[in-house]
């Protein structure tokens, strides 16, 4: 994962959104070892939403470090629009 998260900035096009959802939101709080990339990703225009469900299930909510609290409706209507979707 982070060598994938290290390559998107290198690539071109860059992600829109990048979409982070059950165990995936500790990728995004203080101490993770992707958090530079992310916060690149974010300063490039990448729009990272995070799940508030999941981050309160691993009890995470006030260690998110980079993307914006989201919900599963946003998340749902987000992966709904996109013309195309990387799984992993």
């Amino acid at each position: 994962m982070r060598a994938f998260l290290h390559t998107l900035n290198e690539v071109s096009p860059r992600p829109e959104k990048l979409i982070f959802f059950n165990i995936g939101v500790k990728l995004t709080v203080e101490g993770s070892e992707v958090l530079e990339d992310l916060r690149r990703l974010a300063e490039g225009g990448t729009e990272i939403l995070v799940c508030g469900t999941c981050l309160s299930y691993f009890d995470l909510k006030e260690k998110v470090a980079v993307g914006q609290v989201s919900n599963m409706y946003s998340i749902a209507e987000a992966l709904l629009q996109a013309g195309r979707l990387v799984t992993l």
